[in-house]
């Protein structure tokens, strides 16, 4: 048992995938058609979402008839030889390319090269079979993707955004230690910002889901406000990762600071960590107070600025940009605990919604029975 909990062959999709091939084949079965290429299309077109998939049949059927229609031409004119194979594919995807049907190519030359061999005498019969069982591979695909297991992607979007926070607060955390050491960026660090970066951007995508999802299903008001709450979140750390990024391409070798304002740098950097570890997100007394002596210190870093030739260079020293940088994810930062108790009162007033319903329910049939009696 354990093995299967460590390694989940079966997920939404691959079900769909099952249910929509086992239903398209029977179809087949029942018509008399070929299945295999009705199956090949029903599993090719099992998309993500819905709209995805009703989307791209639009695209798929007619890129399979172009497909359908070079087979047979081809076996007409030439036969069933490698000549045939190789005009097939090359003329179904210059076509589909040229005519900008990108997301039925491979459909469609999937289609065209296995039909070659089934092709015999019967040109016009075969190029509508072909075609019937293209359309009822779409249909199937799209009515299982549609009606069967619909996804649902808010909960994984919550889960990694918090994760997301938190692999930012290491990596903030660890940059802070190089430049407060005066070392170079670890090749490592590097390579786990850029891995932050793309786990953003599939965030971001299945934002993008969930949003197209929508448009063929009915949702409540309370997880379309849980979403906007949670897509906030996510703009606010792209634009954490941003000033993040800024501090792992600043040079770190060329200055070096005092020992106390370097424990209040790792401190400052310390508490906004835990802050993005915190599931609550909640700001602490003493953060309140590192974040006063960093304004402090920038104010003065501007002061020095003004007063000296400096201001006539057009760039800041890198103390400058450490403090610039801190300041900018402190506001940030405040701005997501913001957001959160926002979501937290909101969750907060619609229990006390469900909770109170019951009750009044229960009050007004006991009045009614009460009425009864009386009568």
């Amino acid at each position: 048992m354990s093995f299967f909990k460590t390694f989940r062959f079966v997920g939404g999709r691959i079900v769909k995938t099952g249910i929509a091939v086992f239903v398209t084949a029977l179809i087949c079965h029942f018509l008399n058609w070929p299945a295999m290429f009705a199956v090949i299309t029903a599993i090719v077109t099992i998309e993500p979402t819905a709209a995805d998939s009703i989307k791209k049949a639009f695209v798929r059927f007619p890129a399979s008839a172009i497909g359908a229609g070079y087979s047979v031409l081809a076996t007409f004119l030439i036969g069933d030889s490698p000549i045939s194979y190789t005009f097939v594919a090359l003329a179904t995807i210059i076509t589909c390319n040229k005519l900008k049907l990108h997301d039925g190519i491979l459909v469609a030359t999937l289609t065209g090269v296995a039909m070659i061999s089934t092709v015999h005498d019967e040109y016009v019969s075969s190029f509508f079979i072909r075609l019937g069982t293209t359309v009822t591979g779409l249909v199937v695909s799209s009515l299982v993707n549609l009606f069967v297991m619909p996804p649902k992607y808010s909960d994984t979007i919550s889960r990694r955004i918090h994760t997301l926070f938190m692999k930012a607060g290491e990596i903030l955390t660890n940059r802070g230690k190089e430049l407060c050491c005066s070392q170079s960026t670890d090749k490592d660090l590097h390579k786990s910002f850029h891995q932050l970066v793309k786990e953003i951007e599939y965030t971001e995508t299945l934002c993008t889901y969930q949003k197209d999802e929508w448009k063929y299903h009915r949702i409540r008001k309370s997880d379309v406000q849980s979403f906007h709450y949670e897509y906030k979140k996510l703009n606010l750390l792209r634009q954490v990762t941003f000033h993040i990024g800024n501090l792992i391409y600043l040079p770190s070798h060329h200055y070096r600071m005092g020992q106390s304002k370097t424990e209040l740098i790792m401190e400052t950097i310390h508490l906004i960590r835990g802050i993005f570890y915190n599931p609550n997100f909640i700001i602490s007394n003493e953060y309140n107070s590192k974040i006063k002596e960093i304004t402090e210190w920038f104010a003065d870093q501007n002061s020095f600025i003004e007063s000296t030739e400096m201001q006539e260079k057009s760039n800041f020293s890198p103390e400058t940009i450490i403090l610039y940088e801190l300041l900018s994810i402190q506001e940030l930062t405040e701005e997501l605990s913001h957001i959160h108790l926002l979501e937290s009162n909101r969750n907060n007033r619609l229990g006390n919604i469900q909770i109170q319903s019951p009750q009044k329910q229960i009050t007004k049939n006991q009045s009614s029975t009460k009425a009864r009696t009386d009568d």
